[in-house]
């Protein structure tokens, strides 16, 4: 499922804030909720203890697996996919005066798009990843 949320700056209380709703309201009972994040610099599980107390922020991560998008390598990038359909078929060339109205096209758009089920459809694989990256993976001797 993907789900996108946009804030007017971004920092860690509200980070930790959005976790929290995330694992609370939106998947109070999975067991663990995977998280693909871009490398920003407030996007670390430290936002849990900067917005909760220690036991609440520690119980939270514990339901997390966390996945930060590459740094470099934007083209194997699902999330750029995702971003650049959202931003064709939800947001267009219009104006948005505000984020709660954001918020709510966001919603609606992300509901639909996850009802649907769309797939990426890879052709880079594992194999032809090894040949053309190959400086990038470890030389085991």
């Amino acid at each position: 499922m993907a789900l996108f949320a946009s804030t007017s700056t971004p920092d860690k209380n509200r980070l930790g804030s959005s976790i929290h709703w995330l694992l609370t309201e939106q998947y109070p009972k999975a067991e663990k909720v995977v998280l693909v994040m871009d490398n920003l610099n407030t996007h670390t599980i430290s936002s849990l203890y900067e917005a909760f107390p220690p036991e609440d922020a520690f119980r939270l991560a514990q339901r997390l697996e966390i996945h930060y998008t590459p740094k470099h390598g934007s083209w194997l990038n699902i999330a750029e996919v995702e971003l650049a359909a959202m931003a064709a078929q939800c947001l267009g060339q219009r104006r948005i005066p505000n984020l709660t109205i954001m918020n709510t096209e966001l919603a609606a758009w992300h509901t639909q798009r996850n009802r649907k089920q769309k797939g990426v459809d890879w052709q880079f694989t594992t194999a032809d990843a090894r040949i053309k990256l190959k400086r990038l993976y470890p030389l085991i001797m």
